[in-house]
């Protein structure tokens, strides 16, 4: 069995954000490579309990780019949403002809992410300009009124998090709300449950939408006590499952009132089509929480999760995805592209779901319907042992098929 990824890929963090976006002699021990890329995590994703961390890692080419756009190999907003059946696009879905690009969207989408990104509205408009996507109606917003500092390896987790997002759902009104991380010892997860309150307030007051969460910190029993601020009226909450693997517990993702998203990976054949999709060992988090009860939702898979909330829900593609950042194309995965992709998705499916519970008993139920749940999801069923027909912890009910169910 594989070790997870963020374990794995320990050398090399203290690299700076360029030095990750380029071919360098990084190496290290115990390497991995996910469908041809290098895959390198900086330390901000590196869990440390009491510490919220982010759940990404840059996806790094031995063959410097040239081409002026994404590294090739990095799936595009039209290839994704070709696979998914999101658009209509060629046959197999290769990155290379897959230009279509969803077109859909309502309310709002806010986006909760730290530090101060100094040039969020650039770079957003540089990632849709090339891919043929609108501008966004986009917005910073600071978490308590102030703008908080600057921390270099958040750069890349607030770019993902805004570009996949509009991507999947470019009418959708679009907010980046930045909050200032914690010192260490001061606090848990604070200000980013200000943040959170800051963010519903937002898309509450646009029309509805979805929430995006990125970034997470192991489980503890006081984090029930942050379940209620998952609840606001006309909003759908989403956050990574984490990347450590199987077993691994992260909150807010296992809170019954989030929509946990877990991550897979997109096999291509040597023509570059789309093959297969399947669970990565030691990749996308999924656990069953020592905490949360199992939500009415949950019902139809008790005979799985017992008495406790399993996550994830759903799943998304995880490795790697095309991103920009300052001046730079990248390459970039982990369950920090998955939650915001999958929180457009679902966004522009316009299904205007009034709460996560909503949203939930919606999938859950057309997970119980045979007919409509092989039609509306791929069961991820290969990868790991663990990997079952149906529900399982490598990536819940599975990854979309068309916005149908969603």
């Amino acid at each position: 069995m594989k070790h997870s990824i963020v374990i794995s890929m320990i050398a090399g963090v203290a690299l700076s954000l360029g030095a990750y976006l380029l071919p360098g002699p990084v190496r290290a021990a115990d390497e991995v490579r996910i469908n041809g890329f290098r895959i390198v995590v900086p330390e901000s994703s590196i869990p440390r309990p009491g510490r919220i961390h982010t759940n990404y890692f840059l996806a790094v080419p031995d063959v410097p780019n040239t081409t002026g756009g994404p590294p090739p190999g990095a799936e595009t907003p039209g290839s994704l949403a070709c696979v998914y059946k999101l658009v209509k696009g060629p046959a197999g879905c290769p990155i290379a002809t897959s230009k279509t690009v969803p077109t859909g969207g309502w309310g709002a989408i806010a986006i909760i992410d730290a530090g101060y990104y100094p040039t969020a509205k650039s770079d957003l408009h540089a990632f849709s300009s090339y891919f043929g996507i609108p501008d966004a109606d986009f917005h910073v917003v600071y978490a308590n009124g102030h703008r908080p500092p600057v921390y270099p390896e958040w750069l890349a987790e607030e770019a993902l998090d805004i570009e996949w997002a509009h991507a999947m759902a470019p009418k959708a009104k679009l907010f980046l709300v930045e909050s200032k991380l914690c010192t260490a010892g001061s606090c848990n997860t604070d200000p980013f449950w200000y943040a959170v309150t800051k963010a519903s307030k937002l898309v509450a007051e646009n029309g509805g939408g979805v929430i995006s969460m990125s970034w997470g910190d192991h489980e503890a029993s006081y984090d029930l006590n942050y379940d209620k601020l998952f609840t606001r009226t006309g909003v759908v909450y989403f956050a990574s499952s984490g990347d450590s693997g199987i077993g691994v517990s992260l909150y807010p993702t296992a809170s019954p009132n989030v929509v946990s998203v877990g991550g897979t990976v997109f096999n291509r054949n040597s023509s570059g089509d789309f093959v297969s999709e399947t669970y990565y060992t030691g990749g996308g988090g999924g656990d069953i929480s020592p905490y949360e009860p199992r939500p009415s939702y949950q019902n139809i898979i008790k005979n799985i999760v017992g008495n406790k909330r399993g996550y994830p829900d759903v799943a998304s593609d995880f490795c790697c995805g095309a991103f920009y950042l300052q001046g730079q194309w990248g390459a970039i995965g982990g369950t920090s592209w998955s939650s915001p992709t999958f929180a457009g998705i679902v966004n522009a499916a316009a299904e205007k779901k009034m709460s996560t519970h909503d949203e939930l008993t919606a999938i859950y139920k057309e997970y119980a319907n045979k007919t409509l749940y092989k039609t509306e999801f791929h069961d991820i069923t290969s990868g790991d042992a663990r990997c079952k027909v149906g529900w399982d912890l490598c990536a819940g009910v599975g990854s979309p098929r068309t916005y149908k169910g969603k």
